[in-house]
């Protein structure tokens, strides 16, 4: 077998994919650093928020998101397969006449997006939503 300069970039590239494989779970990591964060490493529970998102968005540059919590001062918006998991944070003032908001994010492929909701009694909720993207947006 002769090994060109072709067959030697398409072996090290190869190599290179694979290598890089093994750090898709820091992801994971970020997120869950991100959220530890936002929450000062505080208990989450389910419910208390909604969140709104495509099952299918064939564009991940411009994916729509609408999330609720009722008592809620603050709402995290994460996407889990995002190198930067935190996407929006919203801050809600006391007259504030709900505690929602909706806006458009950036998803570089399929992946969970999670809300989390800071509740005015210091407790806090999450809620998350796997969206399946076609097209990426972070340089997919």
């Amino acid at each position: 077998m002769e090994l060109t300069r072709r067959k030697m970039l398409a072996i090290g590239s190869g190599t290179l994919a694979i290598a890089a494989l093994p750090g898709l779970p820091a992801f994971a990591s970020a997120t869950d650093d991100a959220i530890a964060a936002f929450t000062g490493g505080a208990d989450l529970v389910e419910g208390g928020v909604t969140i709104n998102a495509p099952e299918i968005a064939e564009n991940g540059n411009t994916v729509p998101i609408d999330v609720s919590a009722p008592g809620a001062v603050s709402i995290a918006l994460f996407a889990a397969g995002n190198p930067v998991p935190n996407v929006a944070t919203f801050t809600f003032g006391p007259l504030a006449a709900s505690q929602s908001a909706a806006t458009r994010i950036r998803l570089a492929g399929t992946q969970d997006v999670i809300a989390v909701a800071q509740m005015a009694d210091g407790s806090f909720a999450k809620a998350s939503a796997n969206v399946k993207v076609t097209i990426g947006g972070c340089g997919g």
